[in-house]
């Protein structure tokens, strides 16, 4: 796979968690101290705009204006602090509510008393701080602030005009504090609750957005999801393999400039939904695949996942399956049909041998033409468990291929002059040498039996192109293949030829991969049939 199944990539929520918490905290005192600058700053407008309705002499509006300046040098204070992130949250949230508490009881004090109503400004105070420190010593802070105001009217009774009966006043003032800082604390667990429930939802999305980038990134099959207006917002490596195109990293390109045929066929699909499921092959790959189109429908239609099913690997696990239970019934083939294939074949032999006429003599000859011809299957099919039996090594091609053309023209018949060859001297690959000499046997024969059996009619010609990997090209002045033949000649048991078993381009595929090499089909210049391999690199094992 790609990308492992990590822990780092499944969980970023969490490892963020904190510091994002943390963060916010902070977050939210720099508001509460943006509040409490302007309360500062309003303050100190009051002696000199609504004094006498505050102070009952000069004197206490003076004490209260120095009163309001304190506070708004501790705020500022406490901005400086917060921007050096000095204390820790909950340090620095205590200072501003002990701050205001004493603040405020001064100038309860200073400004007439508790029927000033003054003491309601702590009110937001400890509503705020009960927000912020999620309801943690809320209730503490209240208690400081009911003992403060009481306090403070107690001295006023003692020393000025104040009334005892206005301590109910102040008592309903105390339990409105505890009041708000229970409503606060009450509501800081809830939004703690929810905070956590949102947190492992987030888990979850992101979890299952990184499962699901995984499952799409290293499926085989193309997926493209494509928006309403045909523009790809995202795809996977199987898709490029298929479309033969390379989508940017960072940009956003049209289906129309990708694939002209998908964009067609997306128009269209959006006009009839059941014009999906098409099999085609598509141009820049030739490749055959299965188009589908799943909507995607938020509050309306905005897009679709274009899913490429790749039929060719499909029909290669096909063959791979079919091949699988053939390789398991080879040895009770070898067995059990070469032994009564053997004895059919010898009696035959013997009957011809005796005298008889010239329709048995026929006869004869049909038995025993059909039992090499079974023989010949047999042995075909037996070759296909034998590409993991390899054993690699050096080969010059002009030796190998002079040996080899050597056999094939005696055992054809032909003279060695129909076989033209040209090998740079430097072709030398690396392969298994009963392999190699099965594939070139193979393909050989193949081009003989198709050519015209002239002088030079099979060209054999190999080079070493910049990439440093050898090409062996076997080309003959046949009639070639046609087109609906070459897209099947590869497939076990497909033949042209009536007394072929369809096994040997097959065979030879199979052992050229096992080898590091690729073969492939290509028609010539002159119009015959040209077989390319490709090697691997020597430095390969």
């Amino acid at each position: 796979m790609r990308d492992s199944l990590s822990l780092t990539g499944l969980f970023p929520v969490l490892q963020t968690a904190a510091p994002l918490s943390q963060e916010s905290q902070w977050r939210s005192i720099s508001f509460f101290n943006l509040y409490r600058l302007i309360l500062g700053g309003v303050l100190l407008l009051v002696p000199g705009m609504f004094g006498e309705m505050f102070a009952s002499s000069e004197h206490n509006q003076s004490l209260f204006f120095w009163v309001a300046v304190g506070y708004t040098l501790l705020v500022l204070l406490s901005m400086l602090a917060i921007g050096l992130r000095k204390p820790r949250t909950t340090l620095q949230l205590a200072f501003q509510i002990c701050t205001d508490i004493a603040a405020v009881a001064l100038l309860t004090y200073y400004g007439g008393g508790v029927q000033s109503n003054m003491g309601m400004l702590l009110l937001v105070s400890l509503a705020l701080a009960g927000m912020i420190g999620r309801g943690r010593i809320t209730l503490l802070f209240a208690a400081l602030a009911s003992i403060a105001m009481l306090l403070g009217h107690g001295y006023a009774v003692l020393t000025r005009d104040g009334t005892m009966a206005q301590f109910f006043q102040t008592g309903i003032l105390c339990t409105s504090y505890f009041a708000v800082a229970w409503l606060a604390h009450t509501m800081s667990k809830y939004a703690v609750a929810s905070e956590k429930l949102a947190l492992r939802r987030g888990v979850d999305l992101s979890n299952m957005a990184e499962a699901n980038r995984l499952m799409i990134q290293d499926m085989p099959d193309g997926v493209l999801v494509v928006d309403e207006r045909g523009v790809v917002r995202q795809s996977n490596p199987g898709a490029e393999r298929l479309l033969g195109y390379v989508f940017p990293a960072n940009g956003r390109v049209s289906l129309e400039e990708s694939s002209p045929l998908l964009d067609a066929m997306f128009a269209a699909w959006r006009q009839n939904n059941a014009l999906g499921h098409e099999v085609l092959r598509l141009p820049g790959t030739n490749h055959p695949v299965k188009v589908r189109f799943l909507p995607v429908q938020r509050e309306g239609f905005w897009g679709a996942v274009v899913v490429l099913e790749d039929l060719q690997r499909a029909q290669e696990q096909a063959q791979q399956v079919k091949l699988a239970a053939l390789g398991r019934l080879t040895a009770n083939i070898a067995h059990e049909v070469r032994n009564p294939l053997s004895s059919i074949s010898y009696a035959a032999e013997l009957l011809k041998e005796q005298e008889h006429d010239v329709a048995q003599a026929r006869l004869f000859q049909i038995i025993l033409d059909n039992t090499r011809r079974l023989n010949r299957i047999v042995q075909d099919v037996m070759q296909v468990n034998r590409r993991d039996r390899l054993h690699a090594e050096q080969l010059n091609l002009t030796a190998c291929l002079e040996e080899l053309l050597e056999n094939i023209c005696q055992v054809e018949q032909v003279p060695r002059t129909v076989f033209e060859m040209l090998i740079e001297p430097s072709c030398a690959v690396r392969f298994d040498r009963g392999h190699f000499e099965q594939v070139l046997w193979n393909l050989c024969r193949n081009a003989l039996r198709y050519s015209q059996r002239r002088n030079g009619s099979v060209r054999i010609r190999a080079h070493v192109p910049d990439d440093g990997r050898t090409i062996l090209e076997i080309t003959d002045d046949g009639p070639g293949v046609t087109a609906d033949a070459a897209q099947k000649l590869f497939e076990p048991f497909f033949t042209t030829d009536s007394g072929g078993t369809g096994l040997g381009l097959y065979i030879a595929r199979e052992l050229c991969e096992a080898n590091g090499a690729t073969i492939e089909y290509r028609r010539a210049l002159e119009g015959g049939a040209c077989f390319r391999i490709l090697f691997g690199s020597n430095n390969e094992t």
